[in-house]
């Protein structure tokens, strides 16, 4: 990397590049891209636009049921961002209480992402339709790291660096048999 990599980033455009190079640095491949510009003319950041990109990745090999998904925005206050894991799970009725499932997740997720990041999960569950028998809902856990702006301040090659650990972290997760336990089998 140039020494450009140590300078801040100021922009949507070489955070996209950094966090790119580091997830692609680890073997997960670019799925999609998409950016967007919002503009806010009523309420709190009146006047003020927003952009925002969606980064979303695939394993080149295993990992059938999960992406890393990356979120980035840019406003006047500045840069920020999150990369998620997320992985497809079984059908409610197969994960047994919410409960217990939040405390293997928050466990797996302490023991295997990068300390010092905030560093939320997510459990979401979905109906196809409301009549729809509730043990059949479908269930995604999301692994999320947020990328601090400290990090977009010391440059690409901090968020190379960031991103490429998360990734790593995220596959440790995948192959983590509490994770595995909660897959749909093949």
């Amino acid at each position: 990397m140039s020494a450009a990599g140590s300078e801040p980033i100021l922009t949507l455009e070489p955070l996209i590049e950094a966090v790119r190079r580091g997830v692609e640095g680890q073997r997960w491949q670019l799925s999609g891209l998409q950016k967007t510009t919002s503009h806010e003319f009523e309420g709190r950041w009146e006047g003020e636009s927003t952009r925002s990109s969606y980064l979303f990745f695939h394993a080149e090999t295993d990992f059938e049921d999960a992406s890393i998904d990356v979120y980035l925005d840019e406003t006047s206050r500045g840069l920020t961002g999150n990369l998620a894991l997320v992985v497809d799970l079984v059908p409610l009725a197969g994960l047994g209480s919410a409960e217990r499932v939040l405390r293997v997740l928050g466990a797996l997720s302490d023991v295997s992402l990068p300390a010092g990041y905030a560093r939320p999960i997510t459990l979401r569950m979905r109906l196809k339709d409301g009549r729809e028998e509730p043990g059949l809902a479908q269930t995604e856990v999301r692994f999320k790291i947020q990328i601090p702006r400290a990090t977009i301040a010391r440059g690409a090659s901090a968020v190379m660096d960031l991103a490429a650990r998360c990734v790593e972290s995220f596959d440790a997760i995948l192959r983590a048999p509490e994770l595995l336990a909660m897959l749909r089998p093949d």
